[in-house]
């Protein structure tokens, strides 16, 4: 058995089954991973992959086991490789980090300018998402930590570390008769458009259950991921903004005009996302306790070590 064969089935398997985009992914030829995902099942004895014809069409039960199991292996050797280059170089290296424009925007520049001057040769990489993309990143290894900013369902491969608890806030134009609300209301705030970001009527979201809650129908204007398309599109008069209040600078917005809504809605927690048993380098662990400080090297070891270890605020 070789890590070739399994990285070659894992890439069909995350492929949909199609050899070919997993061949032009792997820069290899089609006929190449097929004969060695069958050197495979002759070595293992059973079949992984249903076929019909020279197309896959699904996987066998043990397959099913078999995927599970190659793509905690190909992790474990991404592992064993990372304890090399940690302890063969210094700090050096690269930490690459998937979170949404929010945060990366408003959050995390003070962390990443600290991080810069202890780690000057670690090359830092942001990549920025939807909450449900951050997840897709972390969960297939692409990122080493994700920054999510909504409550999501368990997921067993992943630990969610609560860093935070933020709330939001309804932003207006400077003479928006929202702005005579006082106090301002649900009903209030569903008479005009709104504009928000893209997850926040979700059905998990405390914006859409605060809203179900008092059944009050809400016309959604226009969605979006980044904070700061949302306050554009605002001052030029589309609807009532709806976003994080972190996310609102009085002097960079100052044709805006920010009201309160934390008592409306049921606050929300940020939390880092790690693959669980993933191997971490030293700098990433500093990374993390420098955005939340409570979250030191112990703790988020001994969280990710397996399941019902999870940390809570």
């Amino acid at each position: 058995m070789k890590l070739q064969q399994l990285r070659y089935l894992r890439e069909v398997v995350r492929r949909g089954l199609n050899v070919s985009e997993a061949a032009e992914a792997l820069y290899t030829s089609q006929p190449g991973i097929s004969k060695q995902i069958r050197m495979l099942e002759d070595e293992l004895g059973v079949q992984i992959l249903i076929r019909h014809g020279k197309r896959v069409v699904d996987l066998t039960e043990p397959g099913r086991i078999i995927v599970d199991i190659a793509d905690r292996m190909l992790q474990d050797a991404e592992s064993l490789r990372a304890v090399g280059r940690e302890f063969g170089t210094e700090d050096t290296g690269t930490l690459s980090i998937a979170t949404t424009p929010t945060q990366a925007r408003y959050a995390l520049p003070g962390v990443v300018k600290r991080f810069i001057e202890r780690h000057p040769r670690v090359k830092l990489s942001l990549r920025e998402g939807s909450p449900e993309q951050i997840l897709e990143l972390v969960t297939t290894g692409a990122v080493d930590l994700g920054i999510v900013t909504e409550s999501y369902p368990n997921i067993e491969s992943l630990v969610m570390l609560p860093c935070y608890q933020w709330n939001r806030a309804v932003i207006t134009q400077a003479d928006h008769p929202l702005l005579k609300e006082k106090p301002l209301t649900l009903e209030a705030i569903a008479r005009y458009p709104i504009v928000t970001y893209d997850f926040a009527f979700n059905p998990e979201s405390p914006i859409r259950k605060a809203f179900d809650a008092r059944n009050i129908k809400t016309n959604v204007a226009l969605t979006a991921v980044d904070a700061d398309v949302i306050k554009a599109y605002v001052e030029l008069g589309v609807g009532v903004g709806l976003l994080a209040k972190m996310a609102f600078d009085a002097e960079r917005d100052s044709a805006l005009r920010l009201i309160d809504a934390g008592h409306l809605f049921e606050a929300s927690t940020t939390r880092i996302t790690l693959r669980r048993n993933a191997y971490l380098r030293r700098y990433g662990y500093d990374l993390i306790e420098l955005f939340a400080p409570h979250l030191s090297r112990a703790v988020v070891e001994k969280t990710m070590r397996g399941p019902g270890t999870d940390y809570e605020l």
